[in-house]
């Protein structure tokens, strides 16, 4: 029985979208071209989507690193004489300053980690080594518990992989979830850069649609998470990097998704004519992303170089 609300989520995601749709088919007949494409887009996306959602309901599994060459470390050089490790223990990426760190990706609302299949894939084309996508239950009823089990969830990656610190891609809800964590639950401590896409920082309007849900009204604008999250956050370590578009229909503002917060240090990066299923998904989304990520790593070397100094 545990797996009915699993099978049945592809439908429920479908519901969720579907007001912004049908609103999209009465628009007038001189709507923007832009607006007109990026909604077919969307459909597009989303008939993709649900063929590809039971592919991600199972729980990623971490693949071991590759085996260096015998004498050979991870980057190359050469390895100097080591204790084997004991049988059972855990097998190490490379550390702090050999690869970029982790990258965790988490999705939105009754969605899985299937939704960053083409994300993750950039990713990897690129040199990041590291990439997982998390799932959380479409069962968790509140938003803080999601951040908790997130939290749990970076240490353990720290642990395995030798770094200090991750970075976070959310969308959507995932988005919401890793500022609260961040925010709220120090998780500035571990995380780097957490970069949204589609997120609603300030709460969405077009959440009433299915305010049954309880975490779903945890993403409206009066509610209490989004109060915390607008709370004082002194000294808070992580760079925000937040993707939005006038497009998206399920932000409601569609500036919602942007950040504004006196204590973080946010860019708000508006990408044009992409909806909100897209934005996963889209090439130059994915581009900034990379972007993002390497700027932040190249400033922090280069405080490093400095603090050194």
């Amino acid at each position: 029985m545990q797996a009915l609300p699993f099978l049945s989520a592809p439908l429920l995601l479908a519901r969720f979208f579907a007001a912004p749709f049908q609103r999209a088919r009465r628009l007038p007949a001189h709507a923007s071209p832009l607006l007109l494409r990026s909604t077919a887009v969307e459909l597009a996306v989303l008939a993709g989507h649900l063929l590809l959602y039971p592919t991600g309901i199972s729980r990623e599994r971490p693949l071991p690193p590759p085996a260096p060459h015998p004498g050979v470390t991870p980057d190359g050089h050469p390895a100097p004489e080591t204790v084997p490790p004991s049988p059972g223990a855990p097998s190490m990426l490379p550390t702090e300053g050999r690869a970029h760190p982790p990258v965790l990706l988490l999705h939105g609302f009754i969605d899985n980690r299937s939704v960053f299949l083409l994300l993750r894939r950039s990713l990897h084309r690129h040199g990041w080594r590291h990439v997982e996508a998390l799932n959380y239950s479409p069962l968790t009823c509140d938003l803080r518990k999601a951040a908790e089990l997130l939290s749990r969830h970076v240490e353990e990656v720290c642990a395995r992989t030798g770094h200090r610190r991750v970075d976070l891609v959310g969308h959507s809800l995932g988005g919401l979830i890793a500022r609260y964590y961040v925010q709220r639950l120090g998780g500035d401590t571990r995380v780097r850069t957490l970069i949204t896409l589609g997120t609603p920082h300030a709460g969405t309007a077009i959440a009433p649609l299915m305010s049954a849900h309880p975490i779903v009204r945890q993403m409206r604008p009066d509610s209490a998470v989004i109060t915390e999250l607008s709370l004082p956050a002194p000294h808070c370590r992580t760079h925000f990097v937040a993707f939005w578009s006038e497009e998206d229909r399920v932000m409601v503002p569609a500036t919602t998704a942007r950040i504004s917060h006196p204590d973080l240090h946010a860019d708000n990066v508006h990408v044009a004519g992409v909806g909100h299923l897209a934005l996963p998904v889209n090439g130059t989304v994915a581009a900034g992303i990379r972007e993002a990520l390497t700027s932040a790593q190249t400033t922090e070397g280069a405080a490093d170089v400095i603090s050194v100094a």
